[in-house]
């Protein structure tokens, strides 16, 4: 069985793309690691957020493929906060370092909830221009551990490695579910003990998100159907919460489809990002884009704009 690690595409991808560590907080040990890759002219890349167990490599399958089609990507990794206020201040510090006035955000899990909070954060002058969500969630209650929520800072990286394993897969997968299980364990290992209770805190912390305030804002929601860490209920709530959001389903790809299912996550981004062609919010370089598909796009903003028009 392969083993992602030592995948021609992820070294590939380690020595292609340099990873940058940011600082812009007061506080030095809060570091920002990132990949940025694509056409730096772009000013509202993609940026991917990872879940509890992941790390900026995790999403190295999508910034290989979007990038070749000319798309800028970043992928990051985030500093120890420990209250979602302080992350969401740090990462607009972030974005104004980056001189990155609006995104769209991509979220996996803890990501896509913060992805949620960061637009509703910024919703008075708004950063987020959209969201990818990917077996994400909008009510911390759903993991029943709000009360556990402020102890994860004591326990020790062994435990608090256990809790976050007790998510992962059991039972029998296909072998790139396998394979996506065990890069994820692996950058799990990455972690210390105050990233992974920082992350935990974050995730189990009394929370949800206030769907009003974001109501602007373009969604696409990608899950799966096969065994997750997230319950029916918690998919329910979600399609509840962004009514007119894309839906793209998965019959399978486990709690990492974007590592196991590639080829098809990478479509449904495409596909999400694809409307915004043609306008100042492309993700993509306009050498990329067809003339003829920029027509169409500037036609169906027209007829939308007329529409808004006439309400």
């Amino acid at each position: 069985m392969e083993e992602i690690k030592v995948s021609p595409d992820y070294n590939w991808f380690r020595s292609t793309v340099p990873l940058k560590r940011i600082i812009v907080d007061d506080d030095d040990s809060k570091v920002w690691s990132l990949y940025d890759a694509g056409p730096k002219s772009i000013r509202c890349p993609i940026i991917f957020l990872p879940p509890v167990s992941g790390t900026a490599e995790v999403f190295f399958q999508q910034v290989l493929a979007l990038t070749g089609w000319g798309y800028r990507v970043i992928s990051l990794q985030y500093p120890v906060y420990w209250d979602l206020l302080e992350f969401c201040d740090g990462f607009r510090k972030l974005l104004d370092h980056l001189q990155l006035d609006k995104v769209h955000l991509f979220g996996a899990s803890l990501g896509g909830f913060l992805a949620q909070k960061f637009a509703e954060y910024t919703h008075k002058s708004p950063r987020v221009h959209s969201l990818i969500l990917c077996n994400s969630f909008s009510d911390t209650s759903i993991f029943h551990q709000t009360w556990t929520a402020n102890s994860f800072w004591l326990m020790p990286a062994f435990l608090l490695k256990k809790i976050v394993l007790g998510n992962f897969a059991k039972g029998p997968v296909d072998p790139k579910m396998a394979d996506a299980i065990d890069f994820m364990v692996d950058r799990l290992e990455t972690l210390s003990q105050s990233e992974l209770a920082s992350r935990l805190t974050l995730n189990c912390q009394n929370s949800y998100v206030e769907p009003h305030k974001i109501k602007d804002v373009a969604v696409t929601i990608i899950d799966v159907f096969d065994q997750s860490a997230l319950s029916l209920e918690a998919k329910e709530e979600m399609y509840k919460l962004f009514p007119n959001a894309r839906r793209a389903h998965l019959k399978t790809g486990g709690n990492f489809p974007y590592l196991c299912r590639s080829a098809e996550v990478n479509l449904y981004i495409q596909i999400h990002l694809r409307q915004f062609h043609g306008t100042k919010y492309a993700a993509i370089d306009p050498a990329m884009v067809s003339a003829e598909e920029l027509e169409v796009q500037r036609s169906h903003l027209s007829y939308n704009q007329e529409a808004e028009d006439s309400q």
